[in-house]
C-alpha cells in the first residue's frame, strides 16, 4: 500500500468513526470496538489518525458489523418473503455510514456518478454521492418534460411485463466512472437495467453495491454482467 493508498485509508476509518458517534458515547464505542476510549476519542476529534492496520480493522470489521447490525435490526421480512426497509431508506443518518465502509467492501476509488433506479435507492445514492463527492444520476419510468435527449432502456420482468426506464443524456459522460446503487438486489434485474444505462453512455462501471440482498440470484446476475465487484451490505435467504 503506497502513502496515498494508506492516507486514505486512514480518512476513511475516520469517517466510519465520527458517523458513529453521532449515536454512540465514546464509552459504547470501546465496548463495541475493543478499542480505548480516549484513541477514539482523538480519532473523531483530528489528534491523529488510526494507523494501517487499525484503520483496516475499523473500516473492514469493526465498521461493517456495526453497520450490519443496525441495518438488520431495521429491516422486516413478511411470511411471503417481501422485504420492508423503509426504516433504513428514510434514514439519512443512518445511511451517511454506509459510504466508506461500501468503499472498503468494494475496494474502490471514489466514482464520478453514483447511478440508481427510482425511488427506494435515491437516499442511498444521495449517501454515496455526497461522500464520494460524485455526481447522483437516477434512472426514472418517465421522461422530463424539458429535456430532449435521453438513454432509454427496457426492463423486461420475469412477469413479462416491459418496464421502460429513462436518464437525461447529459447526466452520465463518456468515460465516466460510475458506481451502481440500489437499496435492495434480489433477482437482479433493476441492477442489469443500470449496467445497461452505463454501457449506453459509454462510462465504466466501477462497482455494483446494495444494502440488502436476498438470496445469491441477484448477486450473480449482476456479476455475470460486468468485471467489476459487485456485493451487498446485508445477505438474507
Amino acid at each position: 500500500m503506497n502513502r496515498s493508498e494508506k492516507a486514505a485509508l486512514q480518512l476513511r476509518a475516520v469517517d466510519v468513526l465520527c458517523t458513529l458517534k453521532q449515536t454512540h458515547t465514546y464509552e459504547e464505542l470501546a465496548a463495541e470496538t475493543g478499542l480505548p476510549a480516549g484513541d477514539l476519542n482523538r480519532y473523531v476529534n483530528g489528534h491523529v489518525l488510526p494507523g494501517e492496520r487499525r484503520a483496516r480493522d475499523i473500516v473492514s470489521d469493526i465498521g461493517s458489523d456495526l453497520l450490519a447490525q443496525e441495518l438488520d435490526a431495521r429491516i422486516v421480512v413478511d411470511e411471503e418473503g417481501y422485504v420492508d426497509n423503509s426504516r433504513l431508506v428514510f434514514d439519512q443518518a443512518l445511511l451517511s455510514l454506509v459510504p466508506p465502509v461500501a468503499a472498503e467492501l468494494l475496494t474502490i476509488e471514489a466514482p464520478d456518478v453514483v447511478l440508481t433506479a427510482a425511488t427506494d435507492g435515491i437516499t442511498l445514492a444521495a449517501a454515496m454521492a455526497g461522500h464520494f463527492g460524485a455526481r447522483c444520476a437516477y434512472a426514472k419510468k418517465s421522461r422530463e418534460t424539458a429535456v430532449e435527449d435521453f438513454i432509454e432502456v427496457r426492463q423486461r420482468l420475469s412477469s413479462g411485463i416491459e418496464i421502460d426506464y429513462y436518464l437525461p443524456a447529459n447526466a452520465i459522460s463518456a468515460g465516466d466512472s460510475v458506481l451502481v446503487i440500489d437499496d435492495l438486489i434480489r433477482s437482479g434485474e433493476t441492477q442489469e437495467l443500470l449496467l445497461e444505462i452505463a454501457a449506453a453512455a459509454n462510462a465504466e462501471v466501477a462497482g455494483v453495491f446494495a444494502l440488502i440482498a436476498v438470496g445469491d440470484e441477484g448477486i450473480e446476475r449482476a456479476r455475470s454482467r460486468t468485471d467489476a465487484p459487485v456485493d451487498a451490505l446485508v445477505k438474507l435467504g
